[in-house]
């Protein structure tokens, strides 16, 4: 099947917007159509309320990408998305008009390892500060005084749900599993991504690019290049 028929559905970092997925324009002809699914409290959907519960999202964003598939679908989510892929990855298993053929997260432990080191509750400057040493990245927008009041309640509404989130139960997906962190990667360990290999039963790929944390705002061949790769490896391999 050619890789051009999938679709890579791609949910947001905490605090970024489907905006961002938008932007990766020019890609190679390697590359699977690109699908960014918008979050409630950003961009054209600033007026609605931020979800605040991950199981919560996935429920609501399932029949959108049932709607938005065209053909075999795959998920991709980085850091607070790779949660939000997980749980929709679960929601969508259970609905047969959708050919979930893959799960890609990015910059994250394995789900059941829950958020140590927390940023609700604190200040203002000192949540932006916890937050920029957490993601080792902070959004251009934070500096200006009007956009930071307007995005901080999104960001907080995004970091609480994923310092809160814990997964309802142990059982294991049935679609393969490819865990991306980058070798600079100072917030998660190459033993963390590697943990999402007991969050299937089907084939798992742990993919090291170079560069940190936010490797994929440098540039989104990495990802690219990854997903290629494991839609293209025969059904069930892994590496």
């Amino acid at each position: 099947m050619p890789l051009m028929t999938h679709s890579l559905v791609c949910l947001p970092f905490a605090g970024g917007g489907a905006g961002f997925y938008r932007g990766w324009k020019n890609l190679p002809a390697h590359a699977p159509r690109i699908v960014p699914l918008q979050l409630p409290g950003r961009e054209e959907l600033f007026l609605d309320e931020p979800f605040t519960d991950a199981a919560t999202a996935a429920a609501a964003l399932a029949p959108r990408v049932a709607e938005l598939a065209d053909g075999p679908v795959a998920l991709f989510g980085h850091s607070l998305g790779a949660v939000l892929a997980f749980e929709l990855a679960r929601a969508l298993e259970q609905q047969p008009a959708v050919d979930l053929v893959h799960l890609f997260v990015s910059g994250s432990p394995g789900p059941w390892t829950p958020r140590t080191c927390r940023a609700t509750g604190l200040d203002d400057d000192a949540f932006l500060a916890r937050v920029q040493e957490f993601a080792g990245y902070q959004h251009d927008a934070l500096a200006d005084p009007d956009m930071r009041e307007l995005l901080l309640p999104i960001l907080r509404a995004d970091v609480g749900m994923h310092e809160d989130y814990r997964p309802a139960t142990d059982e294991p997906l049935r679609t393969p599993i490819t865990s991306l962190r980058a070798t600079g990667d100072t917030l998660v360990t190459r033993e963390q991504a590697g943990e999402w290999r007991a969050a299937t039963t089907a084939a798992f790929r742990l993919v090291e690019p170079e560069g940190g944390h936010m490797y994929l705002t440098e540039s989104p061949l990495p990802v690219v290049d990854a997903v290629a790769a494991a839609l293209a490896a025969p059904s069930g391999a892994a590496s």
